[in-house]
């Protein structure tokens, strides 16, 4: 009959389904990839290094934040000169507590300096909270090896030291020593605040530590 279609007819359509459900699912691919690619606007550039910025432990630097945003260097160094503009208070705005630095080639969010005193006194007298054993076994790698590096300290301790680092910053028993031309990596020392909460001197009154070491004498493998 004229309604019915032929067997040829039926297989031409089935296998016409498949290929009408590709270019579907092309066409939708290649809208996302396209809505992915698009560049971001200048302000969600800025908000987007702002967020990262405010987490960070160390320095970043130009070409690494570019990296983390998928924007190019110029577009992410310009947001950076907007940033520091922004928190200086130019153009009309309010200066903020906190300025965006470059430290050893890398931008890094830092309070400002005529706010230490209050920030310290805050940190140490409102809040003061007892140090974790994590704390102060970090605490005493810094004494003990400084000026060392946050990567060092973590290999010593085999365990990942960013909060920690920044939890003795911020208590101010240690200090961003300097950072390392190469590398860039920060390296910390400890502050005189340490040695007056240890009711010493100087690093020199530390007890030794390599009578607390095993000899070796009965081996290691218990140390692993």
């Amino acid at each position: 009959m004229a309604t019915e279609q032929t067997e040829t007819e039926q297989v031409q359509t089935v296998q016409a389904a498949p290929v009408q459900a590709e270019a579907v699912q092309a066409e939708a691919s290649e809208s996302t990839d396209a809505a992915a690619s698009a560049p971001l606007s200048a302000e969600d550039l800025r908000a987007r290094l702002e967020a990262i910025l405010m987490v960070v432990d160390e320095p970043q630097g130009i070409v690494a934040l570019a990296t983390a945003l998928g924007a190019p260097v110029k577009a992410v160094r310009a947001a950076v000169r907007s940033l520091v503009a922004d928190y200086d208070g130019e153009g009309g705005g309010v200066r903020r507590g906190f300025e965006l630095r470059e430290v050893g080639g890398g931008w890094r969010i830092y309070v400002r300096a005529e706010h230490d005193e209050i920030v310290r006194d805050f940190v140490l007298t409102q809040n003061p909270s007892r140090l974790s054993q994590a704390a102060l076994e970090t605490l005493a790698v810094i004494a003990y090896k400084q000026p060392i590096s946050r990567g060092a300290i973590a290999s010593i301790r085999a365990v990942n030291v960013d909060s920690v680092v920044r939890t003795l910053l911020g208590r101010g028993l240690i200090t961003e020593a300097f950072a390392d031309s190469e590398t860039g990596a920060i390296h910390y020392a400890t502050t005189d605040l340490l040695l007056t909460q240890l009711g010493i001197n100087s690093l020199d009154e530390l007890p030794p530590i390599s009578p607390l070491l095993a000899d070796g004498s009965e081996g290691f493998d218990d140390l692993r």
